[in-house]
């Protein structure tokens, strides 16, 4: 099991510096952040775009896998997506993921003036821009015209660090997206059911179990082995607290190892938030159980 931690971009500088070279030094395996424009009750508060918050960070760090948890359709065009997600992994070495995700009704849904999408056309869109970031990121040369989205002879070179291309964690709950993420991905993100009314453990536990599942069917019917994909789940969205202390912790990972996860993702506790309220002696403690 790898454990990664997810930083808020929302600190002054030198202390993002410090943090992340902290948690590289202690053994975690990747660091991530949201990519938003401004996000919840951050709405009113210092928040840094995801794209130079990561290239920082891959100049101040040098083994740490870095990651957007998730870069959305909502205010990205994917030839500018992938333009910088490329630079970025020769910036990092070959340490960068793309974490993708279909986009939501928040703020960035609206900043450019669009109109809300349905979550049917949510999806079509995300199926779109997908496919198009992946040939983008696989040739040197590439055009696309489609529904949502038009290339004309774009130009990726050098191309990326990593080949055929930098992997893709695609972020899904629903089938259309698991059927995505077992054609296109090479790394599945989750935190459970995100319309569920019960974020109990029990509730989260199964409803990531029926997703697994049709990701797995989905796999089967492209002939692809359901083991050539990471899955990472997301902790923090549902109610319980994985780090109230190293035996919950634990228990928790124990748990999604069983389910058949490759990574676990946390936010890194913080005083000033209401909700990653846990002790950050704990992000030590786990580091020095797991790391490897």
């Amino acid at each position: 099991m790898r454990i990664g931690v997810l930083l808020l971009p929302a600190d002054p500088w030198p202390r993002t510096v410090e943090r992340a070279r902290h948690l590289e030094a202690i053994g975690y395996e990747h660091l991530w952040t949201y990519d938003h424009l401004s996000w919840r009750r951050y709405r009113d508060r210092p928040w840094h775009a995801a794209i130079p918050w990561l290239t920082g960070i891959a100049g101040v760090t040098s083994r740490v896998r870095l990651g957007t948890m998730v870069t959305s359709p909502n205010f990205r065009h994917p030839v500018n997506l992938a333009k910088e997600a490329m630079t970025l992994d020769h910036v990092s070495d070959g340490r960068l993921t793309l974490g993708i995700g279909g986009g939501g009704t928040g703020f960035d849904a609206t900043v450019l003036g669009a109109a809300p999408l349905t979550p049917g056309q949510r999806t079509a869109r995300f199926t779109e821009f997908v496919e198009v970031l992946d040939g983008l990121l696989r040739a040197p040369a590439y055009s696309h015209r489609g529904a949502h989205y038009t290339v004309d002879e774009a130009r990726m070179i050098p191309g990326c660090v990593q080949r055929p291309r930098l992997p893709l964690a695609i972020a899904a709950a629903g089938p259309r997206a698991l059927a995505l993420t077992a054609r296109l991905g090479d790394a599945w993100i989750t935190y459970g059911d995100p319309a569920a009314s019960d974020q109990s453990a029990a509730a989260t536990e199964r409803a990531v179990r029926t997703q697994a599942a049709i990701l797995d069917e989905r796999c089967a019917e492209l002939g692809r082995d359901p083991a050539s994909l990471e899955r990472i789940y997301l902790i923090g969205n549902t109610d319980e607290r994985p780090l109230a202390s190293l035996a919950a912790f634990e228990d928790f990972a124990g748990r999604y190892e069983r389910l058949g996860f490759t990574d676990i993702v946390f936010h890194d506790p913080r005083p000033d938030d209401p909700v990653f309220t846990d002790d950050p002696a704990v992000v030590d403690a786990i580091a020095d159980r797991f790391a490897r």
